[in-house]
């Protein structure tokens, strides 16, 4: 898979769309074209510590404000590198209140975080259309937390977002053992994040709102999580590396575009995307990667809250608030695994 392939739309990230909706998810960007903020069709993107600022090398980062209430949380996601091999598994519950504090990271961390800071110079990310950026002219998640870490670093951080709009579980692990190129960006890598699942269990018109239908498939998608951290942990072996799981508000549309489906529709997505968030959730367990729970970050504790606001016009993934909430989920969720 070459570069350029690896930024393909030719699928979109839900793979079918339920009848009555507007086609919401088909006008993304034309195969070939980098997500919002990189260079076209450049694999990677150097984001380099600039004080003050919202921008470093090519990447634009919006909501400057919120990126220093929680810059230090981010510190947590480089010291997490420094596992041996695993870190015990973690969630969160992220709700986007301000972290206490927003002076300077550099003159608040002991002296060792910062070494462990400076041992950063790598992550990747790999998944679906969600951190690939699908549907949001943004800066996507994975690129915020290494724009996070090299500002917090004091030297710039490569940041290799390898994520394919459309991957399947089983498509990631092909790239991890077929694909040179991913693989080699993430040999030299000390975080990598995880995010897909969601299109293995895409809604169809064959299965449309039977539960079980779709619940047939988790077993598959455990077996390929599973082979893709230890995957991960293989290519890296040289050296520390934090493996980060990201799980899902829903799988298929959410919030009032969900709601418009009706209450089959929204019944179904909820309790297959709590399928898939345990597999995640188990697999991070078992595999000492951290976990983050971005229903919780979406939809609140109690499963309450209403999530449109963070999603593009599709309804199915990020807008750009939305990007910045699962940056503050990852960050939140390090801390806690600590």
């Amino acid at each position: 898979m070459s570069s350029v392939a690896r930024y393909s739309t030719s699928q979109p990230y839900r793979q079918e769309a339920p009848s009555g909706p507007p086609d919401r998810a088909r006008a993304a960007r034309p195969v070939g074209a980098s997500p919002p903020g990189l260079g076209s069709q450049v694999p990677t993107a150097t984001v380099a510590a600039r004080s003050g600022g919202g921008e470093t090398e090519g990447v634009t980062v919006s909501g400057h404000a919120s990126r220093a209430r929680w810059r230090a949380a981010l510190v947590a996601f480089v010291v997490a590198a420094g596992c041996p091999s695993a870190c015990s598994a973690s969630s969160t519950a992220a709700s986007g209140t301000p972290a206490p504090g927003s002076g300077s990271v550099s003159s608040t961390l002991p002296p060792a975080l910062v070494a462990k800071l400076k041992d950063v110079s790598a992550t990747t990310a790999l998944g679906d259309s969600v951190p690939y950026g699908t549907a949001c002219d943004c800066t996507p998640y994975p690129q915020l937390v290494s724009v996070d870490i090299a500002q917090v670093a004091g030297h710039p951080v490569e940041a290799s977002n390898d994520a394919v709009s459309g991957s399947r579980s089983g498509d990631v692990l092909a790239q991890l053992t077929d694909d040179a190129a991913v693989i080699g960006r993430l040999e030299g890598s000390q975080a990598v994040t995880v995010q897909v699942g969601a299109n293995d269990v895409g809604y169809s018109s064959a299965c449309a709102t039977d539960v079980a239908c779709y619940e047939q498939r988790l077993p598959q998608i455990t077996s390929n999580l599973n082979a893709i951290v230890g995957r991960i942990h293989e290519l890296t072996a040289g050296h520390p590396v934090a493996v980060v799981l990201l799980d899902y508000w829903s799988v298929w549309l959410g919030g009032q575009y969900a709601t418009a489906q009706g209450q089959a529709y929204v019944g179904a997505a909820t309790a297959v995307t709590t399928s898939v968030n345990d597999a995640v959730r188990t697999v991070a367990g078992s595999t000492g990667s951290i976990y983050v729970d971005l229903r919780t970050a979406f939809r609140g504790p109690d499963d309450a809250w209403d999530e449109t606001n963070l999603l593009a016009p599709d309804g199915d993934h990020p807008n750009a608030a939305g990007h910045q909430r699962i940056a503050e989920a990852v960050a939140q969720a390090v801390v806690a695994a600590q």
